[in-house]
């Protein structure tokens, strides 16, 4: 499919061959955002493991000294007093099995989930639904817990959560075009310094092997793995 006209204007100004530094490939990131809405910013990151050997998945999630530049919809599964500690911590919906029949018929206007521990076998139950969408609940990423104030106020602030995919390699947003420079300098370092401190001890060689930046209808532009490193030192 031959690119339109926008995304090769965008694409000619992204030196392929070279890796930048962060300010730089932000910067051309966000020059080369000519969308009419507020596009999104991802991270690439391809990772020196291998996810078909368990100890060298690597998941988690961070939350973002600058937020995501959008107020995610939560939903939480709890019941008694857990039930109202969700709603003042600004859960947009909150429930049980009631809640479970509503998201089987269809619902789905929410973007995260969280539960208590003792409503993850109704949750349990609407895995083929929630688990291709990266929805469900996990221990691993705090969103499966009795501290659902906790939870759910660090979604709201901007809670990145990643995990590896095939061949290694991990997405996350990273905010919005419209931040600036700084405030997406700081969210990639906070993102990249967590998946430092995630490295699995059977990980050999270069842990960062490739790092991509991008907005949503933008051109891939890479930042050097080496100089990243040396920042979060």
């Amino acid at each position: 499919m031959k690119a339109g006209k926008r995304y090769s204007a965008a694409a000619e100004k992204v030196d392929r061959l070279k890796a930048y530094d962060f300010e730089t490939a932000i910067g051309i990131v966000r020059e080369t955002s000519t969308a009419k809405f507020d596009e999104t910013v991802e991270c690439v990151v391809r990772l020196g493991v291998d996810p078909r050997k368990s100890d060298q998945m690597v998941r988690g999630a961070t939350v973002l000294p600058n937020g995501l530049g959008k107020v995610e919809r939560v939903i939480a599964f709890a019941k008694g007093e857990k039930d109202k500690e969700a709603r003042d911590a600004g859960a947009d919906h909150v429930g049980g099995d009631e809640l479970a029949e509503k998201i089987q018929g269809g619902w789905l206007e929410f973007d995260r989930v969280v539960a208590t521990p003792d409503m993850m076998g109704t949750v349990g139950k609407l895995g083929k639904i929630l688990g291709p969408r990266g929805m469900m609940p996990n221990p691993k990423l705090g969103t499966v817990t009795f501290e659902l104030t906790k939870a759910i106020e660090e979604i709201k602030a901007g809670k990145a959560v990643f995990k590896t995919e095939k061949n290694g390699i991990v997405h996350s947003p990273i905010g919005k075009a419209s931040f600036t420079t700084e405030q997406l300098s700081e969210n990639l370092i906070a993102l990249l310094d967590s998946l430092l401190k995630l490295k699995p001890t059977a990980s050999k060689g270069r842990y960062f092997r490739s790092i991509t930046l991008s907005s949503t209808m933008g051109p891939g532009v890479k930042v050097d793995p080496v100089w990243a490193v040396n920042a979060l030192r």
